[in-house]
């Protein structure tokens, strides 16, 4: 087989592959043994009817078209492979000649056109330099943490009080589209200032004591009438604050692992200081990112932003009903499918570059916290990416991530005081040497295993 490529922009190729009539007879014999089993012959069992009276019955060009058919995807797949092509859209196959049915020579020509993977000339970025903002942890943070951690073991109390912000309130709730009563609910519990409820409920209640109600008009966030403008009563039945426990050697002992107040505040203070090494360490990530995709350019095939138009605004993909099929959102669609492209392009190519592979212990990591995320068992997690045919993705996606995490690690980073801030605990970045340890103890998942030539169809 030969097959030769002509590229007609840097996204799209024409592959043009020719197949001697030597490889395409094991194509022929398959058809011949595919037809026998479809047609009937007096005298000979189903499959058995002999070549020539398949020729004579159907013809020789009918088993030439068949023949051609099957072996087709295989050829342009392996067409594909040696010419080391990523294909990125549904190729558009054209035949241009095939052999003479009466013949028992000649060769099958065809071409296709598709989208591929395009190449780039990474630039130099080591020692990218980025600017984050000045965090410090103060005493504040740490009160902050504090606090927090207190109201976990804080109690409520009720108050014979109007409502104020911040107070937990238990309310009735009905609501009316016209005079329609389209739902209630009783002895719901809310915080206000909380904002998870309903637009306008906060005001409503604030000012309120219990056995008060008031009414406003929102839009209701829920069930059938969602997103509907309705007038909505909210009656209060009870208002409580919360009481904090004081913060002594007790509440040490019963908060954490620690004794006295003293060593929880230490701890606490490290944690805050840690959570602003993290802010920064993501600023960081981000404008590195930024100025990376800045420094190459990346062109985006027409076929990557049409496909995930297509799929984000089909119906069933719709996310309620403020996600309209406006000109606006699908400029914004648009800008995020060619963003989300070009940093795939760039970090992958980096990846190559840093020769950097996926381990398994990486992969189930990855896995165990996405699975948390969406509240599932990993397991069941791991099974549904894996019956959907997403691990590859997975794969490439923490391939990416670690591929971000060494241009930051090289990068040259200071705040908005010039100061230079150290991202040694935010970055880690395998040495050498353990990723030989790795590569010893645990399999490493190649990048070249998620490689999917595609798939050509008549």
């Amino acid at each position: 087989m030969k097959s030769a490529v002509e590229n007609l922009t840097p996204t799209r190729v024409k592959l043009d592959v020719e197949v001697s009539f030597d490889e395409l007879k094991p194509s022929i014999a398959e058809a011949y043994k595919t037809i026998a089993t479809q047609v009937q012959v007096p005298g000979f069992r189903k499959g058995k009817v002999p070549n020539q009276l398949i020729d004579q019955r159907v013809g020789r060009g009918h088993v030439l078209e068949t023949a051609i058919n099957s072996g087709l995807n295989g050829w342009y797949q392996e067409a594909v492979i040696e010419n080391k092509l990523t294909p990125l859209s549904r190729p558009e196959v054209e035949i241009t000649e095939v052999p003479d049915p009466s013949g028992t020579d000649g060769i099958v020509k065809f071409h296709v056109e598709l989208d591929i993977r395009p190449e780039i000339e990474l630039p130099d970025y080591e020692g990218i330099e980025v600017e984050v903002a000045a965090l410090e942890a103060s005493e504040e943070d740490t009160e902050t943490a504090l606090d927090e951690l207190r109201g976990r073991f804080g109690t409520l109390k009720v108050e014979d009080r109007p409502a104020a912000d911040g107070d937990f309130l238990t309310i009735n709730i009905d609501a009316k589209i016209g005079d329609a009563e389209v739902d209630s609910a009783s002895d719901l519990s809310y915080q206000i200032g909380a904002g998870n409820m309903l637009d306008g409920l906060d005001e409503a209640a604030t000012g309120l004591s219990a056995g008060e109600e008031a009414i406003f008009n929102t839009k209701l966030a829920g069930g059938e009438h969602a997103g509907e403008d309705a007038q909505v009563t909210v009656k209060v039945t009870s208002v409580k604050v919360r009481e904090l426990p004081e913060a002594n050697d007790d509440f040490a002992q019963l908060a954490s692992e620690f004794d006295t107040i003293g060593e929880l505040k230490e701890d606490l203070a490290k944690q805050a200081a840690e959570s602003k090494t993290v802010e920064q360490g993501v600023e960081a990530r981000d404008k590195v990112l930024e100025k990376l995709v800045g420094l190459v350019e990346v062109p985006v095939p027409d076929s990557v932003v049409a496909e995930q138009m297509e799929q984000h605004f089909k119906p069933e993909n719709a996310h309620g009903p403020e996600e309209h099929d406006t000109e606006e959102h699908r400029a914004e669609v648009k800008d995020n499918t060619e963003k989300a492209f070009r940093n795939e392009i760039i970090l992958d190519a980096i990846a190559e570059k840093e020769e950097i592979g996926v381990s398994q212990a990486e992969l189930i990591d990855y896995i165990v916290s996405s699975a948390s995320q969406y509240g599932m068992d990993p397991n069941q997690f791991a099974q549904m990416l894996d019956s959907s045919g997403q691990v590859n993705m997975i794969v490439g996606e923490v391939r990416r991530r670690k591929a971000l995490a060494a241009v930051l690690a090289k990068a040259t980073v200071k705040d908005s005081e010039g100061a230079d801030v150290d991202l040694t605990d935010f970055v880690s970045v395998a040495s050498e040497e353990e990723d030989e340890e790795v590569a010893g103890e645990d399999e490493v998942i190649e990048p070249s295993a998620v490689v999917d030539p595609g798939e050509v169809r008549i």
